[in-house]
């Protein structure tokens, strides 16, 4: 049986998930500018005016006015306080406690971008850094092997990269104010443009984006421009993965508030893309790694009383056609039994017949 964090852990989580949005919040729009509502397809978004001193403003933008979260804090803009020493000390006392956090220089890329405006302009964390947060926030301890990685990936819906209507600061002097020996990659299919980033030690920073409705996308990098001058890779599936994705906190330095996408898509995501990897060494290292972290999100949100997030999540995903189901029973003959078990508990009559799959793929 997975364990339970303490109640009293899992209650200072997700009071430090509140401060850090409260601290970015005020980082981000200092208390000389103001909020404007612009209303975009008939929706209504938060900006933000800063003025500049010479009778000019530069306007950022915030998020949905339908976020309440969002809202809330735009109408207590002048009583947020950031108290950093207070945030540092519920951080470590959260990671004495055993929950996990990034490695450093994971961390450091990772607040950098924070800082910036990435996760206010709605990117999301993913990978093994994002996979790292599900610990305090499902409130189960998760061992710290499947969180290694070299890499860190970020990803942003197309339309709202084309949408907010702002942009980040370049994204290689971003990732050069943590380390200097940071350079673009340029994409194979178009070299001039740049959806990765990689130091002198071979780490890789990359964004992903997903398939726009069809296949002429794929192997190819989308323009985004709200990410600095960077472009996307285009991923099946990936939309699946972002969709909605949660507000937590990277148990780092202060704390880095990040959006993540949902546990449960980001387990029923693993099991599916564990399937596609290359078959050369590291392609089944990183499929390993997959099905290695799906089986423990199927246990913890199991274990946790979640399982009613899972059945949705799993549903859409078998009912997006033919190639996604492929996916998922693939994944399925490969996932450990304690996954197995979580998932076939959640799913109950819902669940694909394992013996019927495993006599489907026997060679003919």
């Amino acid at each position: 049986m997975m364990r339970e964090i303490d109640i009293s852990y899992r209650t200072m989580f997700a009071e430090l998930t509140q401060r850090t949005l409260d601290g970015q919040f005020l980082a981000d729009f200092p208390m000389e500018g103001w909020f404007v509502t612009v209303t975009v397809k008939d929706r209504n978004y938060w900006y933000f005016d800063l003025p500049d001193g010479e009778g000019k403003y530069k306007r950022s933008y915030v998020g949905p006015e339908s976020d309440e979260e969002i809202t809330a804090r735009v109408k207590a803009h002048k009583q947020i306080k950031d108290d950093l020493r207070e945030r540092r000390r519920m951080v470590s006392t959260l990671r004495r406690a055993g929950l996990p956090g990034p490695d450093t220089f994971a961390g450091d890329i990772t607040k950098a971008l924070a800082d910036a405006g990435l996760f206010r302009l709605r990117a999301v964390l993913i990978g093994s850094v994002a996979f790292s947060t599900y610990a305090g926030m499902l409130g189960v301890r998760l061992p710290s092997s499947a969180m290694q990685t070299g890499d860190a990936d970020f990803a942003q819906d197309f339309a709202i990269s084309a949408g907010v209507q702002d942009s980040l600061p370049p994204i290689l002097d971003i990732l050069q104010s943590v380390d200097p020996d940071f350079r673009a990659v340029p994409h194979q299919a178009d070299k001039a443009k740049e959806v990765a980033f990689q130091n002198g030690r071979g780490y890789r920073v990359e964004f992903l984006t997903g398939n726009r409705g069809s296949d002429e996308y794929t192997g190819k990098p989308s323009p985004m421009p709200a990410l600095g001058g960077a472009s996307a890779e285009n991923l099946r599936f990936l939309d699946f993965l972002i969709y909605e994705p949660v507000r937590t906190v990277l148990l780092f330095r202060e704390g880095v508030n990040v959006l993540v996408p949902a546990p449960e898509r980001y387990a029923v995501h693993k099991l599916i893309v564990a399937s596609r990897r290359l078959t050369d060494t590291l392609g089944r290292v990183k499929s390993d790694k997959d099905l290695v972290q799906a089986s423990l999100l199927f246990e913890a949100l199991v274990e946790t009383r979640h399982e009613y997030e899972l059945v949705d999540a799993w549903e859409e995903a078998w009912d997006r056609g033919d190639s996604w189901k492929e996916g998922l029973c693939n994944g399925l003959l490969r996932l450990s039994a304690k996954g197995v078990k979580a998932l076939g508990k959640a799913l109950g009559s819902k669940m694909p017949d394992l013996e019927k799959l495993r006599a489907d793929d026997r060679p003919k």
